[in-house]
């Protein structure tokens, strides 16, 4: 098996790119640690990454992942677009944040099957990451090129074209 190639993308690249894979992939695994110091994980949809680098998302006051969040700031988000070979890992802080006008922004109404009342909802926040580290991975020709060398390579037996693009950012 041949090493993937890397390129690289500058620091601004990345970052705009990154922007774009996590408003397009959606959903993410919330990693955090709980009470025994385990990691725990579950599904959450992304509802914006603002010009900060910020990443929403909406969640109760009295849920697991809000005590977890308040105990111990750091966690991981992981992006997943298995069919596109688009990967993003995030590693960052964590708050619990009040934020009414923000929160009015970001609501649509596919949110009243998690918050009965809405926007008035008891409890209703938003889960605010900061990212510290971040990196991605996807195809640096698009995936139907990369899925064309790769089997044009099972009758060749040449080895695939296989690079990936890869961008990282440090905070």
């Amino acid at each position: 098996m041949t090493e993937t190639q890397m390129t690289e993308l500058s620091a601004a690249d990345a970052s705009a790119r990154v922007k774009e894979l996590v408003e397009d992939i959606d959903f993410t695994m919330l990693t955090t640690i709980d009470d025994r110091g385990t990691l725990v994980s579950r599904p959450m949809s992304t509802r914006q990454m603002d010009e900060n680098g910020d990443i929403c998302f909406f969640t109760a006051d009295d849920s697991k992942k809000a005590d977890e969040v308040d105990a111990d700031s750091d966690v991981g988000l992981s992006y997943c677009d298995a069919k596109g070979m688009r990967f993003v890992s995030i590693g960052g802080r964590a708050r619990i944040v009040h934020d009414r006008a923000k929160m009015e922004e970001l609501y649509t109404q596919s949110l009243d099957i998690w918050f009965e009342d809405g926007l008035d909802t008891p409890d209703i926040a938003l889960l605010r990451v900061t990212p510290v580290e971040t990196e991605f991975w996807e195809p640096a020709h698009g995936k139907v090129v990369m899925a064309a060398g790769m089997l044009k390579s099972l009758v060749t037996k040449d080895a695939p074209d296989d690079s990936m693009r890869h961008g990282r950012i440090s905070c």
